[in-house]
């Protein structure tokens, strides 16, 4: 009988195959009916079977279970190293390099930690409600805002989240959903930026604001300096 390579037998009917073959060994004249019915060799069916059972032993045993434990490490070892080494990408490619784990590039890396950021909230929750003091301010990110609220106490971020703009309605969005994650403020430190106060003194009518000292001592320097330079 001649063989010829049988490419309408797709992956989905080669698995079903197997699992005719398994559920039917030892079963006299099973496997050639099989053979017969899908107009296969019986060697390439035992050779199916062989394939199969290796990949279901690789799967399962020890040394999977010991890589995933491992792949687990590197990850916990990457976000350690960016967070509290304050390492760049470069520096653990180098590192992940020395260790001999792979993959090590700055592109592999800087994928994962993309990856790992996306599924973390913007807005900390917590089970209960919590009195804080609040500090914001905006920063920029190729010229657009990033709004972000931290406590005052233990710097920890409450809120940080990409905008597209500083008005007040945006900041009220901002504090309610702080509010809707059990955050009740004290008051708040800022600059004297206008969507910022506004927006909080509408979300948080009853609390106090103050003007921080880090903006007031950088504004009279502004005001100062060409007065200076000018005597």
């Amino acid at each position: 009988m001649k063989f010829i390579r049988r490419p309408d037998l797709d992956p989905q009917t080669r698995i079903h195959i197997v699992m005719l073959a398994w559920l039917h060994q030892g079963l006299y004249g099973t496997m050639t009916e099989i053979a017969n019915a899908y107009r296969i060799s019986r060697t390439f069916l035992y050779q199916l079977l062989v394939m199969a059972t290796l990949q279901l032993e690789t799967l399962f045993s020890d040394d999977k279970l010991l890589f995933q434990k491992d792949h687990r490490h590197v990850e916990s070892l990457l976000l350690l190293l960016r967070l509290e080494g304050n390492c760049s990408l470069l520096s653990i490619a180098s590192i992940l390099k020395a260790l001999e784990y792979h993959p090590n590039s700055v592109g592999y890396l800087s994928q994962f930690f993309h990856n790992a950021g996306q599924t973390l909230p913007s807005t900390l929750v917590i089970p209960s409600k919590k009195l804080v003091f609040y500090l914001s301010d905006a920063m920029f990110a190729l010229h657009t805002p990033i709004l972000v609220t931290i406590d005052a106490r233990s710097t920890t971020i409450l809120n940080i989240e990409l905008a597209s703009d500083r008005s007040a309605d945006t900041w009220r969005a901002h504090f309610e959903a702080l509010a809707d994650h059990q955050f009740f403020s004290l008051g708040m430190a800022s600059d004297r930026g206008l969507g910022l106060v506004a927006g909080y003194q509408a979300a948080c009518d009853m609390a106090l604001w103050v003007a921080d000292y880090f903006h007031e001592f950088r504004d009279l320097f502004e005001v100062l300096h060409p007065l200076e330079r000018k005597a």
